[in-house]
């Protein structure tokens, strides 16, 4: 368990000076294909339109940094591993039973949001900013499907775990929830990729969170794969903290968020995910609300929505709401921690 212990946070460390060192090159290329991000003047969103104006051509899409670090990293030590048997091993996180379907799923929605970022960089797509978010909901929930076909039909996973009352065979209805929670994850975590550091930081408590339980789960790979996801993010942070040289964009917030809701289903801790991501599911659920309210009283419940525009409607600083929600996510990663362990503590 020591040794383990070790070798996650030596892949962490290793990983957060390989993405700082990845970060001028990665911008450079950013600055070549003029990757500045587009504030749209809406008539539906005049508040965020004048709030955020002035942030518009700060370059996007850095959450590259993110999964080319891990990409890197991944092939590295597995290459490694293969042609100098025994000390690389001890790095190499590629594992078939532990990492496969969490990596697959975090290069996958990289790709797909590399794609869509760079539709908004040329200026095509929905209004020039790239996909519609229809065609991205379709996208992802063709993902979803498959990634619920393998658990239930390829691993056989029917069980759902309740806390302190134990695991619960649900049949059939396992495919639904999962692909609920993929979509809910991706979408969420997309809606919080707003403020300078906010997803970067969010994301960061949640996955030390989900690295503590795999720990505990001993599943040491998916562990170190998690690793050197929170290393790549610190270096990431580093840059994109207020005031941000660089946004995540779709590339790494959707990557990220589908990763979270694949891991939250592989250890079987999907009922304390909604505790971990509170701020996430804030999010979400404040977009809902305003839709609702929108649509159905014609009248706004926030005076913007996500939630934190609301709050830099109300007068708080953009790093003030930043750093009182990455105190919720504390909160919430520790009441979920707290959950998991006496769980397994009683049960």
């Amino acid at each position: 368990m020591i040794l383990e212990g070790v070798r996650i946070i030596a892949i962490l460390i290793i990983a957060f000076i390989a993405a700082l060192t990845l970060t001028p090159f990665v911008t450079n290329f950013l600055k070549k294909v003029h990757a500045g991000k587009q504030i749209r003047v809406s008539k539906d969103a005049p508040i965020f339109s004048s709030l955020h104006k002035k942030k518009e051509g700060t370059l996007t899409m850095g959450g590259t940094i993110v999964w080319l670090t891990v990409f890197i990293l991944m092939i590295g030590f597995f290459v490694l591993d293969k042609l100098f048997d025994g000390f690389w091993g001890y790095f190499n996180f590629v594992d078939r039973a532990q990492t496969y379907l969490p990596l697959a799923a975090f290069f996958i929605a990289a790709a797909l949001g590399f794609f869509d970022d760079i539709m908004g960089v040329l200026r095509i797509g929905d209004k020039g900013g790239g996909m519609r978010v229809s065609h991205k909901m379709l996208i992802y929930f063709c993902l979803a499907i498959v990634g619920a076909w393998w658990f239930y039909s390829k691993l056989e996973w029917r069980e759902i775990s309740i806390p302190f009352l134990g695991n619960f065979e649900i049949g059939f209805w396992y495919v639904p929830i999962f692909i609920f929670i993929i979509l809910a994850s991706a979408f969420s975590a997309n809606e919080t990729d707003g403020l300078d550091g906010l997803w970067g930081g969010v994301s960061l408590f949640i996955f030390a969170a989900l690295l503590i339980i795999s720990f505990a789960m001993q599943r040491f790979d998916l562990a170190a794969m998690i690793g050197a996801i929170l290393g790549a993010l610190l270096a990431f942070l580093w840059f994109n903290i207020y005031p941000a040289r660089f946004f995540m964009g779709d590339t790494g917030a959707m990557a990220l968020g589908i990763t979270m809701g694949v891991i939250a289903m592989l250890t079987n801790t999907v009922l304390l995910l909604p505790i971990f991501a509170a701020v996430p599911l804030m999010e979400s659920g404040s977009v809902i609300i305003q839709t609702f309210y929108k649509r159905y009283l014609k009248r706004k419940f926030f005076l913007s929505t996500p939630i934190h525009h609301h709050f830099e409607a109300c007068g708080w600083p953009e790093s003030q709401v930043t750093m009182r929600f990455w105190i919720i996510s504390v909160i919430g990663m520790g009441f979920g921690l707290a959950i998991f362990f006496l769980d397994r503590l009683f049960l």
